[in-house]
């Protein structure tokens, strides 16, 4: 299965790899949700946690998991069209309701450019279909609701996610902001100390842990404590076309 959303810095192409590391546990804890690639992917684990401290992409979430077809209904009429997307991000999230929030969010995801989140602008190509298509959203929604129907749901500072759920059968899995790109999902969510902050609540964990990111000498020189593992992967360069890039990141984990 993979996940409804195309979402910025989505691990769509690691998580097979991600995925096959990780150890038994009762308890499977997505601190940074995003696109939750890891959770669609993987399989169902006893209890299942997944949490982001983006209020508009966890109400998307709750809404696909409670409210699928009101969800729907509202999207049903609604065109691939600059002027829609510039209505829709001049809307102010706050006086909307949760279904009318997330149809928001969710139509600005799928219509623009690289998926940005952080002053979106519409995408549109010469030689590419748009990503929002009418015809296939119920049935990839439906298996969306179905795969988070058991799922909770948290709108939670990473901190106290971890601090929360913390168990010696939890698994985390933990994806934030890569170095240097702190701002990507927003201005004043997550900063360069929050790396060091990480690190000290990763290393009092009971529970089990990876956690990508960029590979960076910063990177290397905050988690040397931890056992650390380069891993190839691509990034997209655009959502217009099918360029990519090969890379390495690292997987950081204490097991």
């Amino acid at each position: 299965m993979k996940s409804f959303l195309s979402y910025l810095g989505g691990k769509s192409i690691l998580a097979g790899q991600i995925i096959n590391k990780i150890p038994e546990h009762t308890c499977y804890c997505e601190v940074f949700a995003g696109a939750a690639w890891m959770l669609f992917k993987k399989d169902e684990s006893e209890v299942e946690i997944i949490n982001d401290i983006n209020n508009n992409l966890i109400t998307l979430y709750r809404v696909i998991k409670l409210h699928l077809e009101e969800f729907i209904r509202y999207l049903k009429w609604v065109l691939v069209s600059r002027e829609e997307f510039e209505r829709f991000k001049a809307e102010n999230p706050e006086s909307l309701t949760d279904i009318q929030r997330a149809v928001r969010f969710y139509y600005l995801l799928k219509n623009g450019y690289a998926s940005k989140i952080d002053n979106p602008y519409f995408a549109v190509s010469a030689i590419k279909k748009p990503a929002f298509n009418l015809l296939r959203i119920e049935e990839e929604l439906s298996m969306a609701h179905l795969r988070l129907s058991r799922v909770y749901i948290e709108n939670m500072h990473y901190q106290k996610c971890i601090e929360k759920f913390d168990k010696e059968k939890t698994f985390f899995y933990l994806d934030p902001p890569y170095y240097n790109c702190e701002n990507y999902y927003g201005k004043n969510i997550f900063f360069k100390e929050d790396f060091i902050k990480l690190k000290d609540l990763l290393k009092a964990l009971k529970g089990k842990f990876i956690m990508s990111l960029n590979n960076t000498k910063e990177v290397l020189e905050i988690y040397k404590d931890f056992n650390i593992e380069e891993v190839k992967t691509r990034y997209s360069t655009s959502n217009l076309n099918n360029h990519s890039k090969n890379v390495t990141e690292i997987l950081i984990r204490n097991f």
